[in-house]
Parts: C-alpha cells; sequence; structure tokens
C-alpha cells in the first residue's frame, strides 16, 4: 500500500477514524498506526495537511480509543477470552496483552502504545482487570502524547528539516518501529524473571513451528 496515496484520499476523518479504531476496537489490530502517523507528519510538513489540526485530533482520537478499549473490556469482562479466532481477532494477541499489562502495571498502557496488536488489547485488559478509571486515564492521555503525537511531530519535523527524506520513508518507518519497540524489550531482557518468560514463549513458538513444518513435509509419518 502506498500510504501517501491513502492517506491524502482517506484525509483527517480517515486518519483520525483509523487511530480510533486501532486504539481500542477489536478489528484495529490490522492497523499500522505507526507508519500512518508518521507519513501523516511528513505529508503535513508538504503542506498536504495542518500540523496542529492533525497532532490535536490524531491524540484526541488516540485516548477516545482507549476509553472504548476500557469501557469495552470493563462491561465485557473475562467472556472475551471464550471468543474464537476471527480475521480480526485472536485469542493469542489478548493473552500476550493480559500477561504483558501483569508485567509492567500501570505502564503497560504507555508502552504499548509502541507494539502492534498489543496497543489495541492493552486498554481493553485494563478494563477486564478494572483498573481504576483515574488510573486509566493518567496512563492512557501519556501513552496517547507519546505515540500520537510524538511520532507524527517526527515525521514533520524530518519532512521540514531533511531535503528528499521522501525517498527514505520506508526505511525511516522501519527504524521508528525498532526503535519503538526497544523500551519494552529492555524492561523483558533486565528482568530475569520476564526474560526467562520471554525465551519460554519463543521456545514454544520455534517448536510449534518445526513441528508444522515436519508434518507439511511428510516426516512424521
Amino acid at each position: 500500500m502506498d500510504l501517501k496515496e491513502f492517506l491524502i484520499a482517506a484525509g483527517y476523518l480517515g486518519l483520525f477514524s483509523i487511530i480510533f479504531a486501532e486504539s481500542g476496537l477489536l478489528f484495529g489490530v490490522i492497523f499500522p498506526g505507526d507508519s500512518l502517523l508518521f507519513t501523516a507528519g511528513w505529508l503535513a510538513s508538504q503542506g498536504i495537511f495542518d500540523i496542529t489540526a492533525l497532532v490535536l485530533g490524531c491524540f484526541i482520537a488516540a485516548v477516545l480509543g482507549d476509553n472504548v478499549g476500557y469501557t469495552f473490556g470493563y462491561r465485557v469482562g473475562r467472556r472475551l477470552f471464550d471468543n474464537d479466532d476471527s480475521f480480526f481477532f485472536r485469542r493469542d494477541n489478548l493473552v500476550r496483552a493480559e500477561k504483558f499489562y501483569e508485567q509492567h502495571g500501570g505502564k503497560a498502557l504507555i508502552l504499548a502504545r509502541f507494539i502492534p496488536a498489543i496497543r489495541t488489547l492493552a486498554p481493553i485488559v485494563a478494563g477486564i482487570g478494572q483498573m481504576r478509571y483515574r488510573t486509566f486515564l493518567i496512563y492512557n492521555v501519556t501513552g496517547g502524547l507519546l505515540w500520537a503525537v510524538g511520532i507524527t511531530l517526527l515525521g514533520y519535523y524530518l519532512g521540514s528539516s531533511v531535503p528528499g527524506v521522501d525517498r527514505y520513508l520506508i526505511p525511516i518507518i522501519g527504524l521508528v518501529i525498532v526503535i519503538s519497540v526497544i523500551p519494552p524489550f529492555w524492561q523483558i531482557i533486565k528482568n530475569p524473571q520476564r526474560r526467562r518468560s520471554a525465551l519460554g514463549v519463543v521456545a514454544r513458538y520455534w517448536n510449534n513451528f518445526g513441528q508444522g513444518k515436519r508434518r507439511g513435509n511428510g516426516l512424521d509419518d
């Protein structure tokens, strides 16, 4: 997908709707929020969007989306874990979000903003866990500022100060995504218990992958 052409066609309303959905609606896990925010910021530097309207709208959409996710989780509760997998929903993602929330507490809502899929499900898990709303709102607003405003402004300032930066949008977006996941991974690496847990998850996925590959090659027959 050409993100530049997509955003120009979608406009403010389309972008704000996607940020809202990715921040708290189950089907929002399919959207590339980091890439969209950065590209939108770059388009603002080219005069296609107004940067003030852009960051304000993205921030409001992110905060409201998290509020909807929290309310949904609070009201639906554990029943969500009984749902079958579908194109828009995978129970494994929800379990990962719950474990992430248990490990990091309230700050998981900030860290999760920078992790695809987890950012959509974290406010839902906070609602399921019945986090106090005042506490949730503080983390929600902080995460919204750092993510929705921060990444958008990064795209804007790079577009304004680096000539021809549009030729490197794809690698820059990739770098933004890599940098954004460093904080949660650092939290895992520096904590022995979390590190062992993460390695266990990787080992299980690797074993499942190996078993599936052997079955596909007929080696288990």
